[in-house]
């Protein structure tokens, strides 16, 4: 019966390795503490994408910001043009604006008739030059009145149709278009989508 023990003494024997050099022993004594063996290949490389350039920036000149700042101004007044700001959103909104800006309003002569009123009303012009000012200036607010009530009644038509189920205030709306029409063509924003004479 074999022994058990030298059985399990030759399991536990250490494998042969292969002897130390002189050269090898004092090159292993020279190297540092901390030293770490090479793994035998060349450690892969991060990827860069996504990574800030290598290269430090330049800043910026003050005349170079400036040339910025006034680009992105710029960039931002014509969207603004365009699409408009938060009152201006809705199909609601876009309906009286199409509105007025598909018809001619006595609104677009009131501030420049009202510069006229101002001039012609002076006390050193002369009484008929004075009453024909107050005669224009009644007239025109005649007409703006009754072009809004018009404008209105249109709006109000159109919503109840297109729109049954707006929750949208009709007195804002109404007050919304109003104020559009009394402002030139051109300093309309957001800028006209019809022209003038098309159906709405």
């Amino acid at each position: 019966m074999p022994s058990l023990f030298r059985r399990k003494s030759a399991d536990l024997a250490a494998p042969a390795t292969d002897p130390v050099t002189p050269e090898e022993e004092s090159a292993e004594a020279a190297r540092p503490r901390g030293y770490t063996p090479g793994k035998g290949r060349e450690t892969p490389k991060r990827p860069v994408t996504g990574r800030r350039p290598a290269g430090a920036v330049k800043p910026l000149t003050k005349e170079e910001a400036k040339v910025q700042r006034r680009a992105r101004r710029a960039e931002a007044a014509a969207e603004f043009r365009r699409e408009g700001g938060p009152r201006d959103q809705g199909p609601e909104r876009l309906l009286a604006r199409n509105v007025v800006d598909s018809r001619r309003t006595v609104g677009t002569w009131f501030f420049g008739g009202a510069l006229v009123v101002l001039i012609g009303s002076n006390q050193a012009m002369p009484p008929v030059v004075r009453l024909a000012s107050n005669l224009l200036w009644g007239a025109l607010a005649i007409g703006v009145v009754i072009d809004s009530i018009l404008i209105s009644r249109k709006i109000k038509k159109l919503v109840r149709t297109r729109f049954p189920n707006s929750g949208q205030r009709m007195g804002s709306l109404y007050l919304y278009a109003i104020m559009r029409a009394i402002t030139f063509r051109k300093l309309r924003t957001p800028e006209p989508r019809v022209a003038i004479g098309d159906p709405v």
